[in-house]
């Protein structure tokens, strides 16, 4: 496991394929069993031998763990000196620069990739081959294991000390890959394992765990719960299941949307007041993404879409982000709308983001009536509560505007209070900078709501699974 909670940190990152190349002379389960499991050990044996290697991405450093042997470097190497000779994309050739990037805690976090390689050629005089023929019956099994570990180290740590901890798990990860091959097996047919990372509430850190590939969430709840178990995790959550896998800070998103961009921001300081936030991973949606122009009118479905992406990236529902166009089709099916509504650029507000989420995700929401905007100033304690309890991004619709609420500072003493907002009007590109700098995301005022308008407030309420 890797605990990611001090100042800065680095974590180590070993990825590679190994080979799982088993022939079984026999069907009976338990001989076939016992063939695979001396395969798996044949496998440990192979991460440590000499032939063993471990190459940085990016970078001509390589390392053989078992040797002592290491190019470039020494093994009393710091970790953090690793990143001098890593080659970014945004470096002329044979450039060196150290990046640090932060994970959603704020804090520093760097991530050394590695790759997982055998040396195939061994030294001394080569040998003849010698081919033999042998007729008989079996099955051959062929499987490409998927290697994946993670361990941290803090920056003044060696990178001798860190390979050593990174063979470790690599030992352990293909003790569990036999165990769950062995559990899941089909006849002579395989699933194979797949290795997943897991950021755990402290003090448990990142944790890698292996479940069979191709079997769904849902038909691995009894193994999920034996996890909760080990790891005294609460079982009214979901930590377990593939969408919340801990995306590493170094791996760019593949839909192109941002996550939690609230992340960079600084928090307001009150006299006496806390910060109550939105808990996990959502993104960013907001007007003209996904070819669409909505620009003028979709703010709320905007909204939703920020919502329910909240959902899929905790694990809670598997369906994909809703268009508009199913969106507009849901609440045709629950009898809000006429079919005409469906593809027309008719608005939607709170009372409609309820009815979607509890049609098409099964999800329950709250709805806070607010008769005039001045009146928010004085539901800090409320917002602070559904923050605490279900850390779920509020849909605020109001007149003809409806923007998402991402978290409130707040004054118990004093009332004073401040609104975390992430504005689904803004028409721009994806860029960090200048979502966060021109108040797209960021904290308002009670001013920030028109104070004679009436508000209606969405507050989905988070499923107490596993």
């Amino acid at each position: 496991m890797v605990l990611v909670d001090s100042e800065s940190a680095v974590i180590l990152r070993l990825r590679g394929p190994l080979e799982l190349k088993c022939q079984l002379d026999s069907t009976d389960a338990v001989l076939m069993q016992k063939a695979i499991s001396r395969t798996f050990e044949a496998l440990r044996l192979q991460v440590k031998s000499e032939a063993c290697v471990l190459a940085v991405c990016d970078s001509p450093v390589l390392i053989w763990p078992n040797k002592w042997v290491f190019e470039e470097i020494t093994p009393d190497t710091p970790c953090e000196d690793i990143f001098q000779w890593i080659q970014t994309d945004d470096q002329e050739t044979g450039g060196k620069r150290k990046t640090k990037k932060k994970n959603r805690k704020g804090l520093l976090v760097s991530v050394i990739n590695l790759s997982l390689m055998m040396e195939v050629t061994k030294p001394g005089p080569l040998t003849a081959p010698i081919l033999t023929r042998t007729v008989q019956k079996s099955h051959f099994l062929r499987a490409t294991l998927p290697m994946d570990c993670a361990v941290r180290s803090s920056c003044g740590d060696t990178i001798n000390n860190g390979c050593g901890r990174l063979l470790e798990a690599l030992d352990r990860q293909l003790f569990e890959m036999e165990k769950v091959t062995l559990q899941h097996m089909r006849g002579a047919t395989l699933l194979v394992p797949e290795p997943l990372n897991f950021l755990l509430p402290e003090p448990n850190g990142l944790v890698t765990v292996a479940f069979p590939r191709g079997v769904p969430d849902k038909e691995l709840e009894a193994r999920r719960r034996e996890l909760h178990e080990q790891f005294e995790l609460p079982g009214d959550r979901p930590y377990f299941r593939r969408a919340n896998a801990y995306h590493f800070p170094n791996e760019p998103y593949k839909d192109g949307y941002l996550r939690n961009p609230h992340a960079v921001l600084t928090h307001p300081t009150l006299d006496n007041g806390k910060v109550y936030f939105v808990q996990g991973i959502y993104s960013y949606h907001h007007y003209m993404q996904d070819r669409l122009d909505d620009n003028g009118w979709g703010c709320a479905y905007r909204s939703l879409q920020t919502i329910c992406s909240w959902f899929q990236q905790q694990g809670y529902v598997e369906r994909c982000v809703p268009s508009h166009k199913e969106i507009q089709q849901a609440l045709v099916n629950v009898g809000d709308k006429q079919s005409s509504f469906v593809g027309s650029r008719q608005w939607i507000g709170s009372i409609e983001v309820q009815a979607v989420l509890d049609h098409l995700l099964g999800v329950t929401s709250k709805i806070m009536f607010v008769s005039q905007g001045s009146e928010l100033a004085s539901k800090g304690r409320e917002l602070a509560h559904h923050f605490l309890s279900e850390g779920t991004p509020v849909m605020i619709g109001g007149g003809v505007l409806a923007h998402t609420i991402l978290g409130v500072a707040w004054s118990e003493t004093t009332g004073e209070i401040r609104y975390l907002i992430l504005d689904p009007h803004y028409t721009g590109a994806e860029d960090l900078q200048v979502i966060t700098e021109k108040g797209w995301c960021g904290w308002k005022g009670p001013d920030f709501w028109d104070q004679t308008a009436y508000y209606n407030l969405c507050l989905p309420q988070r499923p107490r699974v596993i």
